[in-house]
């Protein structure tokens, strides 16, 4: 399977995020190294992995869709 390797300014502009929130505050907590990057070589550079950002920001995103019941009886989905 063919993975499509990202910088973070390249990802940054596919999830319309700025850059340094990708480096000071989802790197390592929502971005982990080993599964949505990896330092090629034991250096300094980052490269997320495309497919695996994407699938856990679907995850995270079908994980927060919430059902709310209505008095009238009807659920509203947020």
């Amino acid at each position: 399977m063919s993975q499509t390797y990202l910088t973070t300014e390249q990802l940054a502009e596919r999830i319309q995020y700025d850059p340094r929130t990708i480096r000071n505050r989802l790197k390592d907590t929502v971005l982990l190294e080993g599964v949505h990057y990896i330092r090629p070589f034991g250096g300094r550079k980052i490269l997320f992995i495309w497919e695996h950002v994407e699938r856990d920001m679907r995850v995270k995103a079908s994980e927060c869709d919430i059902s709310i019941p209505m008095a009238s009886g009807v659920v509203m989905h947020g």
